[in-house]
């Protein structure tokens, strides 16, 4: 299997990613056991197929440990210069409070060593409390050892555009924003992308297949409940499919994706991830990746071959538009996190 050209974009000048992200929140412990040999095995079958983008943190438990031990790995089988070929973006999640100089560079040399790099490729920070705009403090240091050379890039997680705009117009050069984008969750679309392309930001999806919900799997079939939500991303996306709009709705939402699936000879998770894919100022769309318990990389590969029509468009936007608005429920994107 060989990605065709439309998987890659040039994210910055020195960073030419895959559209497709391949999610390591999965190995955070929260998504059941895995065993650290097989899936580090399975990172290389990822790269070998053309999904060369990680996307971790430092507190999805040993996945900036994998990316450490998978650059060793690579450079022992394969030469240094296959390191090349790959692109790890973490992030930093510190607990709100005052921020030092030695605090920031401390959490960002942790990072370092467990990815075993001299420079991180992007590093995406979180804030949990804007109140605390100890932030800025915390983005200006950040800024400074981008300068030293420790981190080439600077990237945000689940701000929403208020404050997305305040640290731009404090002159720190932020180039993407993570946050939730789904047929379900489309509060981008209000405000965040327009600031986006207006500023030269890029986002990334996450939360695009819903946890899993946006599938076959779930096409008419009886609304789950308790025990049949086996991962913490079934229940956080379960609660954001009730607020949303509820199973019945849902269903009618995977009926028409069926349809547009069939169509084309794609998946209705396919179908899902080429719309967000499609919308502006959108990099690329994280998919979570279960690294050696289940592997979807033939079936994401079916994504950079489909091209969605009008009438697609029209049909999806069709049962979007009876939904509840989820900014005018839960606010901008990340305000989950703020409650």
């Amino acid at each position: 299997m060989k990605l065709p050209p439309s998987s890659r974009s040039q994210f910055t000048p020195d960073l030419n990613i895959c559209r497709i992200l391949n999610g390591m929140w999965q190995v955070s412990g929260a998504h059941g056991r895995i065993d650290a040999k097989a899936a580090i095995s399975t990172m290389f079958d990822y790269v070998d197929a053309g999904f060369t983008t990680w996307d971790l943190a430092d507190h999805y438990g040993p996945a900036e440990d994998f990316i450490g031990e998978f650059r060793r790995q690579l450079i022992a089988t394969r030469g240094k210069e296959a390191l090349s070929n790959i692109q790890a973006f973490t992030k930093w999640v510190p607990r709100p409070g005052k921020m030092t100089r030695k605090l920031v560079e401390d959490n960002i040399n942790i990072s370092l060593k467990r990815m075993d790099v001299d420079c991180l490729d992007l590093l995406q920070f979180h804030w949990w409390e804007y109140s605390d705009i100890n932030y800025l403090d915390a983005l200006k240091y950040m800024s400074e050892l981008q300068a030293e050379g420790k981190i080439k890039h600077l990237a945000l997680t689940n701000f929403d555009t208020e404050h997305l705009k305040i640290i731009f117009d404090a002159g720190i050069k932020i180039v993407s924003n993570q946050v939730q984008f789904s047929l379900v969750d489309r509060r981008p679309e209000v405000n965040m992308i327009q600031f986006c392309e207006q500023h030269d930001i890029k986002l990334f999806a996450y939360g695009t297949l819903c946890g899993g919900l946006l599938s076959e799997k779930y096409w008419g079939r009886p609304e789950p409940r308790g025990g049949d939500l086996a991962t913490v991303s079934l229940r956080k996306y379960k609660n954001m499919v009730d607020a949303w709009g509820g199973w019945n709705l849902f269903q009618e939402l995977l009926n028409v994706l069926k349809q547009i699936a069939d169509k084309y000879g794609v998946s209705i998770s396919n179908v899902a991830v080429r719309y967000i894919l499609d919308k502006p100022a959108v990099a690329g769309a994280i998919v979570g990746a279960r690294l050696g318990i289940s592997e979807n990389m033939e079936e994401n590969a079916k994504v950079f071959g489909l091209t969605l029509d009008a009438l697609d468009y029209e049909q999806i936007n069709a049962v979007s538009s009876k939904s509840r608005n989820l900014y005018e429920l839960i606010g901008d994107c990340g305000d989950e996190y703020r409650r």
